[in-house]
């Protein structure tokens, strides 16, 4: 009996300090899991937000370069287009519909508004708004103002294309201005080709323009 004793103490003791350390490793875990659950969240929470925000910027993005587009309809008067050398000052109209050219200079919708970056494309008739166009040399000045500014583009080429040449309104990668209009320019009746005027951007001043109230 006096041996069973100290054995049977010594298993009470281990149990009591094996139940101790359960306990301290119970309240150790639930502790330490709102910690890593909560870190978890956070990085999900940044990661998300990141997300987000790259959306809305693409949004954004999207939105700034299509609104001015947005906020123009066809036939609305969008600037005007000077030529120096051709003492002409000419009216710009959104369209290039068969209403359109009757008040001006059409807007091919499809392209850029002028001054920004890509082929900003505007045809008129060759027997009015463009009549003597062929007379343009490389260098000779183009003058668009619009609501955004003033934009001074220089003339760097003239080609004769077909009428169903697409390459008039291909997309381009610095700020073009595309000038086209039917040719030969004395044919009578529907002509057959088309005459390119293209200018490269070369000075541009910030809201040119004050709209008075």
């Amino acid at each position: 009996m006096l041996r069973s004793k100290p054995s049977l103490i010594r298993m009470l003791s281990l149990g009591v300090i094996l139940i101790g350390v359960g306990c301290i490793c119970l309240a150790l875990f639930n502790i330490l899991t709102p910690t890593v659950h909560l870190a978890d969240a956070y990085k999900t929470s940044i990661a998300f937000e990141s997300t987000i925000e790259s959306t809305i910027e693409s949004t954004i993005e999207i939105k700034d370069k299509s609104v001015k587009q947005m906020m123009i309809n066809s036939g609305d008067d969008i600037g005007s287009l000077s030529i120096p050398v051709l003492n002409k000052k000419l009216a710009i109209i959104q369209g290039t519909g068969t209403d359109e050219l009757k008040k001006g200079v059409g807007h091919y919708i499809q392209s850029v508004m002028p001054g920004e970056n890509d082929n900003c494309v505007l045809s008129g008739h060759r027997d009015t708004v463009f009549k003597n166009i062929g007379k343009l040399k490389i260098g000779d000045q183009l003058i668009v103002e619009t609501i955004s500014g003033k934009f001074v583009y220089e003339v760097k080429s003239m080609r004769i294309v077909k009428s169903d040449d697409k390459t008039v309104i291909v997309s381009t990668k610095r700020a073009v201005l595309t000038l086209t209009t039917c040719y030969p320019f004395n044919f009578i009746g529907s002509a057959p080709k088309r005459y390119i005027v293209s200018a490269d951007l070369v000075k541009l001043t910030d809201s040119a323009i004050t709209i008075s109230e």
